[in-house]
């Protein structure tokens, strides 16, 4: 049961920061971030801002996920549900933040190594040039 909520926080994680973070969704994600920054409607900058907040749109992708599996925990009535859809939600926001975190890390060591292999193409043509 315990397993389940781990296991199940994986794919919400993946769903929810592919959907909020990653290129494929970039331009349906722009728009969100236009509607929810310029509809003057309270309800309609809030509908568009959750598929560009990570946190915000887990919520919905595990309610999703908790229609079609019928997760529960501890109980095995509403507040089950309610515990698991909370549960899951933490759990996946902690996935997205690691993820992120290692992100960030392998982001700055390619930039450290790229900067490198300049400087060593400048070196070489300093030298180059000097003989």
């Amino acid at each position: 049961m315990i397993t389940n909520l781990f296991l199940l926080a994986i794919p919400i994680a993946c769903i929810a920061w592919t959907v909020t973070h990653e290129e494929v969704f970039r331009e349906p994600r722009e728009f969100c971030i236009r509607k929810s920054k310029t509809c003057n409607k309270l309800l309609e900058r809030k509908f568009f801002y959750l598929f560009t907040c990570e946190y915000c749109f887990s919520h919905y992708v595990t309610i999703f996920f908790l229609i079609i599996t019928g997760y529960k925990l501890i109980y095995d009535d509403w507040r089950g549900v309610l515990i698991a859809g909370f549960s899951l939600v933490w759990i996946a926001n902690v996935y997205m933040s690691l993820f992120g975190f290692i992100r960030v890390g392998m982001k700055s060591e390619r930039l450290t190594a790229q900067i490198k292999e300049v400087e060593l193409e400048e070196e070489k043509k300093g030298e180059g040039g000097e003989d």
